[in-house]
């Protein structure tokens, strides 16, 4: 039997609606950040030279307030929008569709926030791994540094954490809105359909973990963030709670804002680079079997919740068809 959404949509017409939401999104997005971006250069500047001019100004100091805004307003825009039209077309008001449910124990989310912290100690070797192939490949490795050299002037021109009001708006704005945005997104709506449509669920996760890669937009980091997304998908994929994906990757954020605390509280200038400690290949191996003896005991923590969440859907599923 074909899969269909509680409104009826097949597989392909739901991707075919979050796509559209995604591009109207992104379109939004762009919109909003050049009307921030304007109120910061001088208005008589010729058209070719603005682009260049918001970006610069975006980067100091004393801009970080509406820095903060444009990030906010445009992962909303181009992530959380796109998800929630997404459920009120295809699935209607129930937040159930995207993976928020009551069933989520302390256990998966400390479990969670570890799994997490294993898969950037996986990453890490990766990192250089790519840095060292794509150095064969002058065009590649051109644009993979200027999309570092892009990224870390985003995140010193967010980093600038002098006091304690200041970090905790960081809290708010690096690390709790990310989190919540990227996992409603990818692991809510995205994985969500892959996974019902195609009825295989490491086809969903893997492609979900490619597509959270790519819209990082990051050439060497491609595939540490691919194993990240990897990792959260199949967290989601056996907790089937998405607050359990939220909070874990939270937290992970939290850990990184209190680092770009520390160092702006005692050096000049923070090296983005330098925040994550090397970890050889050998660190690396012995992280992916830490993170296998972490699954089996997430696994077990999250079993009686999504067998629960299961009898939901399909408690859901029934009573929609009863009652269409």
């Amino acid at each position: 039997m074909e899969y269909r959404s509680v409104k009826g949509f097949t597989g392909l017409g739901q991707l075919g609606i979050l796509m559209a939401f995604l591009g109207a999104g992104l379109i939004l997005t762009a919109g909003l950040q050049f009307i921030i971006g304007m109120q910061l250069i001088p208005s008589n500047l010729p058209a070719d030279k603005m682009g260049d001019a918001m970006i610069k100004a975006l980067m100091q100091p004393e801009n970080i307030t509406a820095a903060r805004l444009a990030q906010v307003l445009g992962t909303f825009c181009l992530l959380f929008l796109p998800a929630i039209f997404y459920l009120l077309v295809c699935h209607g008001k129930n937040i159930f569709w995207l993976g928020f449910n009551k069933h989520i124990n302390s256990r998966q989310i400390i479990l969670g926030f570890f799994l997490i912290f294993l898969a950037n100690v996986i990453a890490n070797p990766l990192a250089d791994l790519s840095k060292m192939l794509l150095a064969n490949f002058p065009d590649l490795n051109a644009l993979g540094l200027r999309m570092e050299a892009e990224y870390t002037s985003q995140v010193m021109a967010l980093s600038h954490l002098k006091n304690w009001g200041e970090f905790l708006m960081a809290i708010v704005v690096m690390a709790f809105f990310p989190a919540l945005f990227e996992e409603l997104f990818f692991r809510g709506a995205v994985q969500n359909l892959l996974e019902r449509w195609w009825k295989k669920p490491l086809w969903a996760i893997l492609v979900t973990s490619l597509l959270f890669s790519l819209i990082h937009m990051s050439v060497f980091l491609f595939l540490s963030r691919a194993v990240l997304g990897f990792v959260l998908g199949l967290m989601y994929q056996r907790s089937k709670n998405l607050w359990v994906n939220i909070l874990a990757h939270f937290l992970n954020n939290t850990v990184a804002v209190i680092q770009l605390f520390w160092i702006s509280r005692h050096a000049d200038i923070v090296e983005v680079d330098k925040l994550d400690p090397k970890v050889p290949v050998w660190g690396g191996l012995i992280a992916i079997a830490i993170s296998y003896g972490m699954f089996l005991l997430f696994e077990k923590a999250s079993s009686k919740n999504r067998n629960q969440i299961a009898f939901e859907e399909q408690d859901l599923l029934e009573h929609t068809h009863n009652n269409p």
